[in-house]
This record gives structure tokens, sequence and C-alpha cells, in this order.
């Protein structure tokens, strides 16, 4: 007579030697990225642009935005503000949004200044800053802790579980 295993013990047995093969879990070093390898993925606005978008955070509307008044003082003050494009690090992990008032070779010459790390609602960010006011930050849902803040002694580092 053949006899049957009953469903959920075979669920079980399954989960075990799952779990017994997958080993242990392994954090994930994170450094701050060179910028000298870093992309430029997404185009800086137009001259048009910036002027259309200055018109709606800045203009009648502005209330819905919450007024920033130091940015909507002047055109000049918005574009500082606002003139700005998606870098990536070359992996793909680190992404910013710096400057295209900054000359691409003065972005990539940037050296990194501190590793800092803040956590809200699940989602942990490694902020990256470095010389000439530019951040790069990594979003995970792991949970990380920076190792090293201070690059000027070398890499920053941080791990994540």
């Amino acid at each position: 007579m053949h006899r049957r295993t009953p469903p959920f013990k075979a669920l079980i047995g399954l989960c075990l030697a799952a779990g017994l093969l997958s080993g242990p879990a392994h954090a994930d070093n994170h450094a701050c990225p060179d910028l000298k390898t870093a992309v430029q993925v997404a185009a800086c606005p137009t001259e048009a642009e910036l002027k259309y978008t200055y018109m709606g955070f800045c203009g009648d509307n502005a209330r819905l935005y919450g007024r920033d008044v130091l940015t909507c003082s002047t055109f000049e003050n918005y574009k500082e503000a606002k003139n700005i494009a998606m870098w990536e690090s070359a992996d793909g992990k680190f992404s910013g949004y710096l400057s295209c008032n900054v000359p691409a070779e003065q972005i990539h010459a940037s050296k990194p200044l501190r590793m800092s790390s803040d956590s809200k609602n699940g989602l942990t960010r490694l902020v990256c800053d470095y010389e000439n006011d530019h951040r790069m930050v990594y979003r995970s849902k792991q949970a990380c802790k920076v190792a090293v803040a201070d690059c000027s002694t070398g890499d920053c580092t941080a791990e994540c579980e």
C-alpha cells in the first residue's frame, strides 16, 4: 500500500532544505563612487523649459508648492536651484541631480568628502557628499550602517544587510 505524505509536511521539508542550501545572509559593502566615471543620464533643461517651469513653480500657483521665497525671488536664483540633470555612478547604484551650471570636467574632478546614512519608512539612503556641493545617493530597503564616514582618509564605506 502506498502512503501519501500530507502536503504541509512536504512543504515544510522543502522550506527546510531551501533554507539549508541558501547559506547565511551576506552584507553588501558600498563606497562613494568616483565621479570620474559618473555619467549624465538625462539632458539639462533648456532655457525655454526653465522659464516655463519658473512661471509654474514661482507664479500665481506657487502657493500649491509651498512658496519657496528664496528660489523664487529671481529667475537667476531659480535657475541656480533647478538647472540640474540626473547623473549615475558607472555601476548605476548611486544617482543624483547635479548642476548643469557646473562644467562636466569639474563634476568629474570632484572628490568625495563624507558619507552619511538615513532611514525613513523602510528605505535607507546612503548619501555621498562631494566637493562643489555635489551629492550622489544609493537607495535600498536593506539596513545600512556607515563604517567609514570621512573620505579624506580613503574610501567612505557602508555595509548593508
